[in-house]
């Protein structure tokens, strides 16, 4: 589930708290190019103020104008959008794309204020909807779920924010943090040495100053987390790789030339790790764009994370890197 639709939850709390009537809007099935996918939410305030969207925009336009109208649904109700052509045209649906939505009135905050207390420990949850009744329950869920609508009962999934751990407080760590965060990342930064951690002032992070290794540990790093490493201080970086390459983190980097990861590498196998693990480490950190100044490495370095977490083939990598370019054959 995206942050976004965490953000939903949150501000649908706060207005439902206000004494506002408030009506949760959930994707349940899409064709074609509809922009958004099935789950994506978003709330409607009895004054007709959103937060979130289900479309590009015209689509919450219209359920605005529904609700400005007098529609204002007392139980969980189907909407259907862009069933013929000149209606997808009409609310801005491209390529003929069509979205089947829920809409529901708000009757308690106890399963929002549950869901988020759950995602902020990282923990994966699904919230069920009975279309029949409105009653609605919170449970754990597994990796691997999706959403799900069966036409009685809407299931779906929220948590864990994709969450970065840094290793090391400098400029470019500062860069990397920022566009993290703009990204939705949940993001950790973390440096023992005395001179880097006072200087530290990136708001919405967490800072830490244990030893990267016992964090790494602590912070207990699943498949929704990345790490990178960017101290250029050996023992510090190879302390964080040796326990985070034996985690399910979806990505690990470490900064350093070609000759510096090589011999990174060399060091990694004295240790328990399998080549395998090693062959996690993406090395040079971040794609070749031709990276100079520490903003330019700080995209390269966030582009890279991103495409991997996307499950996008990597095709800019330097020659050389640990983990080399997917080759796209010429046309």
């Amino acid at each position: 589930m995206d942050s976004l639709d965490l953000q939903v939850l949150s501000q649908a709390r706060d207005w439902f708290n206000a004494g506002r009537k408030v009506w949760l809007v959930t994707v349940i099935e899409t064709w074609g190019s509809a922009p958004r996918p099935p789950g994506a939410l978003l709330c409607l305030r009895d004054d007709g103020q959103v937060a979130g969207s289900v479309s590009g925009g015209c689509v919450e336009d219209d359920l605005i104008d529904r609700l400005r109208h007098g529609e204002r649904v007392a139980t969980p109700s189907l909407i259907a959008y862009g069933v013929t052509k000149e209606e997808a045209a009409r609310f801005g649906l491209p390529c003929g794309g069509n979205l089947r939505l829920v809409q529901e009135p708000l009757q308690s905050v106890a399963w929002i204020d549950e869901v988020l207390e759950r995602t902020t420990r990282h923990e994966l949850v699904a919230r069920t909807l009975s279309l029949a009744t409105g009653a609605v329950h919170v449970e754990p869920a597994r990796r691997g779920e999706a959403f799900t609508f069966d036409g009685h009962t809407l299931r779906a999934l929220f948590g864990p924010r994709w969450r970065l751990l840094i290793i090391g407080a400098g400029q470019l760590s500062r860069t990397v943090a920022q566009m993290a965060l703009a990204l939705d990342f949940d993001v950790v930064c973390c440096d023992p040495r005395e001179e880097y951690n006072l200087t530290w002032d990136v708001p919405g992070t967490t800072f830490s100053t244990a030893m990267p290794d016992d964090l790494v540990l602590e912070l207990q790093l699943d498949p929704h987390s990345a790490v990178v490493a960017v101290t250029h201080d050996p023992k510090l970086d190879d302390l964080v790789l040796l326990e985070a390459l034996k985690s399910p983190a979806f990505y690990i980097g470490a900064l350093g030339s070609r000759g510096n990861t090589a011999t990174r590498r060399e060091r990694l196998k004295l240790f328990d790790l399998s080549d395998a693990e090693i062959d996690r480490l993406h090395g040079p950190i971040g794609l070749d764009i031709g990276s100079k100044t520490p903003a330019e490495i700080a995209v390269a370095i966030v582009a890279e994370i991103v495409a991997v977490k996307n499950g996008v083939q990597l095709t800019q990598k330097k020659q050389g890197s640990s983990v080399p370019a997917v080759r796209v054959p010429a046309a």
